[in-house]
């Protein structure tokens, strides 16, 4: 199984084949094997793309049949059959039953095309250049989502990232103790704090890529009450947490507040690409085609996500199945923090995403390695890569759960018996 084609000829910017060095050729749920036949779990979910699995039969069944009777694929935004049948499934069975109205916006296919958009429309709308951000946020790739990116990495000179841009301290950033609200609260008060009114303020609910950091109900409402005190938009970046992630569709929805714009993409599509941007009503101030973009019509992606909503998504079964599951990946992250306590610094989490942050950074990528080589894909998080992620499909059987969280438990324990005998071994310390 060899991987010269990869090294000779794709860009050194590949990463996950460097994390998962092998050819994968089938998969299905929360399955995936290589070419070998070998098998992996999967704990990883295309990094959120694929909520509702691998070659989910109800998605490939409907995305087959319509493809076999010539449905049309590429309409920019004009009507089509496919978008209306979403449309129609989307506002009766996401926005109706919640008590939300907003329209929605379809933009080019990835995450950072509607957070791009979003930035955008606030601006115009509020006559604003400023927007505020949190740290450890992760939106995007694109040089507005990098400009309200937290992590250093992603930064560099070269990238022109352009300014107008604050970041300020999430929930729980400076500890229990420090109020972040308040002094979000002071800098926008006070004249002199140097940071201009923003057009919006936009943060994960739930930090993914950051951390596994999560922002409680409570400071949540007060961040809402900020932006309505002060009139600047919420935006809700619900790309990578929403879509079921936390356990709701939205991940906003256990503070029972509204954002004034969402954007999704990942799981939107149905494991297709997609990106959708959801507008109060009063926001949407466009002209016609004054944001554009040739693939912001991806018929496939209507179909099957349509197809997903309306199996899912129709009443509150499949939100009480993914609860159920978060509280035995929760019991499955303390066993782990308890069997390794001197290592684990901390685990955190909710609904379907969890982490488990390690005191030692260097020893995540090991054990995330271990654990490719016993059969289980999972990849860490975190500014420094300290956080091991558990980021399952949302369809993952409880079975797959434990078996999982039991290679990654064996892999840890094999990557930190190595590290003793290492420290043990005669040459330990020994420079040449």
């Amino acid at each position: 199984m060899s991987l010269s084609i990869f090294n000779e000829y794709e860009s050194e910017v590949r990463g996950y084949i460097r994390s998962f060095p092998t050819i994968f050729a089938t998969s299905t749920m929360a399955e995936i094997w290589d070419e070998s036949g070998k098998r992996y779990i999967d704990f990883f979910a295309g990094a959120g793309a694929l909520n509702y699995g691998h070659n989910n039969p109800l998605i490939n069944d409907a995305v087959i049949e319509y493809l076999q009777h010539n449905g049309i694929g590429h309409a920019l935004d004009m009507g089509t059959i496919a978008k209306r049948s979403f449309i129609e499934g989307f506002v009766n069975h996401i926005l109706k039953p919640r008590n939300l109205e907003y329209k929605l916006q379809f933009v080019g296919p990835t995450g950072t095309n509607a957070i791009e958009t979003a930035l955008k429309i606030a601006r115009k709308v509020k006559g604003r250049k400023q927007v505020i951000s949190f740290t450890n946020g992760f939106h995007g790739m694109s040089m507005g989502s990098l400009s309200i990116t937290g992590n250093r990495y992603y930064h560099d000179e070269s990238y022109g990232v352009p300014g107008y841009t604050t970041q300020v301290p999430f929930h729980n950033y400076l500890g229990d103790k420090v109020d972040t609200i308040a002094y979000l609260h002071k800098i926008l008060s006070d004249d002199s704090s140097g940071t201009e009114l923003p057009a919006a303020i936009v943060l994960e609910t739930i930090q993914a890529e950051g951390g596994i950091n999560v922002a409680g109900p409570q400071w949540l409402q007060a961040l809402r009450k900020i932006c309505d005190d002060f009139d600047i938009l919420l935006i809700a970046d619900e790309i990578q947490v929403g879509n079921g992630r936390s356990g709701d569709f939205f991940s906003f929805e256990r503070a029972n507040i509204q954002p004034d714009i969402i954007t999704l993409s990942k799981s939107i599509g149905g494991g297709h690409p997609m990106s959708l941007v959801l507008l109060k009503p009063e926001l949407d101030k466009w002209c016609p085609g004054e944001h554009s973009g040739t693939f912001r019509g991806n018929n496939l992606a209507f179909v099957a996500a349509t197809v997903a909503i309306n199996h899912y998504w129709s009443d509150k079964t499949f939100s009480q199945q993914i609860k159920e599951k978060s509280r035995l990946v929760e019991q499955r992250m303390q066993n782990l923090a308890l069997s390794f306590a001197p290592h684990i610094r901390e685990i955190r989490g909710h609904g379907m995403i969890w982490g488990a942050e390690f005191k030692d950074a260097s020893l995540t990528s090991e054990i995330c390695a271990q654990a490719f080589l016993d059969g289980l894909v999972i990849e860490t998080a975190g500014a420094s890569g300290d956080v091991i992620k558990f980021l399952g499909p949302l369809i993952i059987t409880e079975a797959l759960i434990n078996e999982g969280f039991d290679v990654l438990e064996h892999a840890t324990a094999q990557v930190l018996e190595k590290r003793r005998l290492q420290a043990q071994s005669p040459q330990a310390g020994v420079s040449l």
